[in-house]
């Protein structure tokens, strides 16, 4: 399997942002999510593959139409990668990093615009990087997000959405922040 380079992502990046703005945006939050996962523990992942699925992760934002429905930008970012011949294995990063995973129970019960199916980080390379994702949001402006305010914006969608992030936070512990807040200049929410 062909894991892409930084540069070759860097390029697939610039080259699917419809705009410099939007490419600055989802690029460095991409970015700093692979900083996020460095900084994890992650014994049992392929750091090659971590950080690549963190650098291509939010792909699909550059595909959303205007008034698509944000948590659309998952699967679309599975589809370009997958018209592009990556691995499946490398597109799922862009499918199965939304929120804590949704399942098919979760898509039904929230009537979310996704095909049924289950979204679910497996392999230790995708929890990583779908946990490091967790810490930064692209909100505007841009900010780090601690694990008690993630926390609690999760449990808006069930409380076994907080349970699950709660979980791995026992088990990755929680990043340190500050020095990725202060050289990017977003604030961190603490709750």
């Amino acid at each position: 399997m062909h894991i892409p380079t930084d540069d070759e992502i860097r390029a697939l990046h610039e080259r699917l942002a419809p705009n410099p703005a939007a490419f600055d945006l989802v690029y460095t939050h991409c970015r700093i999510v692979a900083r996020i996962a460095a900084l994890l523990p992650a014994t049992d992942a392929d750091p090659a593959l971590v950080r690549a699925g963190c650098l291509l992760h939010d792909l699909g934002v550059y595909r959303l139409a205007p008034g698509e429905a944000y948590i659309r930008h998952g699967l679309l970012g599975h589809e370009i990668l997958a018209g592009l011949g990556f691995a499946d294995t490398v597109a799922r990063f862009c499918s199965h990093h939304t929120g804590v995973g949704l399942s098919r129970a979760d898509i039904a019960a929230q009537a979310l615009p996704l095909p049924p199916g289950d979204y679910l980080a497996e392999t230790p390379e995708e929890r990583l990087v779908m946990y490091a994702d967790k810490f930064h949001s692209k909100s505007s402006p841009p900010r780090f997000l601690t694990a008690a305010a993630y926390t609690a914006a999760a449990a808006r969608f069930g409380e076994h959405q907080a349970a699950a992030f709660k979980a791995m936070v026992a088990q990755y512990g929680e990043p340190d922040l500050a020095p990725l807040a202060a050289e990017y200049g977003h604030l961190i929410v603490a709750a």
